[in-house]
């Protein structure tokens, strides 16, 4: 390979260096360019939707395992990922030494579907303090747009509320009140101030934000991340001393309002299709396709494209498949068309389960209720 002292834009270059100090990327620059910016850093859009815990089979292991957090949590975008990512581990990272997998576990969000069917209030333990709120979904297409980064906390208030009133129709002052929003990169929510004429909200503003990053982490159905959601706080009774209104009284009672406001709407438990939902993929013959669309069909897929290649008797088929249903989906496949099919898997979206999580009996209830049996809650959503 050439040596090259010059290279113009957008050219690719090779260096022989051992730079130890870049992880994923860098910039690199001339150390007497002291005002030269760094290049934006790459996204990595994939967020991780399975994972499973591991322990060791072997106690006198744990030192290779435990690192900083000390968590046991392998996570991935999809089975295969963390096969690949577990094998790395014992092989490379803990020389050989044995680890236990527990089964997997596919990330679940919860959201509302409607507003709720009343104001509902929260008081706080020392019965000084009184929190009104009401939560409602998202408009069609909002959360999307925090998520891409079209609406953030870091931009003007006029020019977010803007564009709030302009594309989703919210009020121009009423935008110019969200309180706080996508909190500490979970999924998109809100808390968006309604009271007027209240005193002392600005003095718990800050507690009732704490409240909201707390439970937005962990929703009443399954301690899962809630997504979509709008909480109104509606009106604010507190006491005029500040020693009775500090966040020991206040973060709890903000807790307990948001829980109940996303109660009594219709919550609904999202999976990625709506439990997560894959785009999967599926080269195979035509002889194959009934085991396909059957196999499909029990796991609730739904098959959205078939096209014949043009060439060869290969037809391409598109399905959208939940990631709850996709673990044992591979090996049913090459079972059922004697390996002839292949396939491929790719995170698309989340969609919510077709079922009330509070109704017994139903899909949705049994998700709710493995998430809650493996996290150790009571089985019961307490209403």
């Amino acid at each position: 390979m050439p040596l090259c002292h010059l290279a113009p834009l957008f050219n690719a270059i090779a260096t022989v260096a051992a730079i130890s100090a870049i992880c994923t990327s860098a910039t690199l620059t001339n150390k007497k360019e002291v005002d030269t910016c760094p290049l934006r850093v790459m996204k990595f859009s994939m967020s991780p939707i399975v994972s499973v815990a591991v322990e060791c089979r072997d106690n006198s292991d744990l030192p290779k395992l435990v690192e900083e957090s000390g968590e046991h949590i392998v996570a991935g975008p999809g089975g295969l990922h963390l096969d690949m990512c577990l094998r790395d581990l014992e092989e490379n990272f803990m020389g050989g030494a044995p680890i236990i997998v527990s089964l997997t576990i596919v990330s679940f969000c919860e959201t509302v579907l409607e507003r709720s069917c009343r104001t509902v209030m929260s008081k706080s333990y020392n019965k000084h303090n009184c929190l009104y709120m009401e939560a409602r979904p998202m408009e069609q297409g909002l959360a999307e747009a925090i998520d891409e980064g079209r609406i953030d906390p870091r931009d003007d208030p006029k020019v977010r509320s803007k564009i709030l009133s302009d594309e989703f129709g919210w009020d121009k002052d009423v935008a110019k009140k969200i309180r706080c929003f996508r909190p500490e990169a979970t999924s998109p929510n809100m808390v968006v101030d309604m009271c007027k004429g209240v005193q002392y909200l600005n003095e718990i503003k800050d507690s009732i934000v704490a409240g909201f990053q707390w439970v937005s982490k962990e929703g009443a159905l399954a301690e899962e991340n809630m997504c979509g959601i709008c909480f109104e706080v509606c009106d604010v009774v507190v006491h005029a001393d500040a020693i009775h209104r500090g966040g020991g009284q206040i973060i709890p009672t903000a807790r307990r309002a948001i829980y109940a406001s996303q109660l009594t709407t219709k919550p609904r438990l999202m999976e990625p299709m709506g439990v997560p939902i894959y785009l999967v993929e599926i080269q195979a013959p035509e002889s194959t396709l009934p085991s396909i669309y059957s196999l499909l069909s029990q796991n609730r897929g739904l098959v959205f494209q078939e096209i014949l290649r043009p060439g060869i008797s290969l037809y391409n088929i598109k399905a959208y498949l939940p990631v709850y249903e996709s673990f044992l989906f591979s090996s049913r496949l090459t079972s059922s068309t004697s390996g002839q099919a292949f396939h491929q898997c790719v995170f698309d979206h989340w969609d919510v389960v077709p079922s009330d999580p509070l109704e017994e009996y139903t899909l949705a209830a049994r998700m709710v209720s493995e998430v809650r049996q493996r996290k150790g809650l009571k089985k019961q959503v307490k209403i």
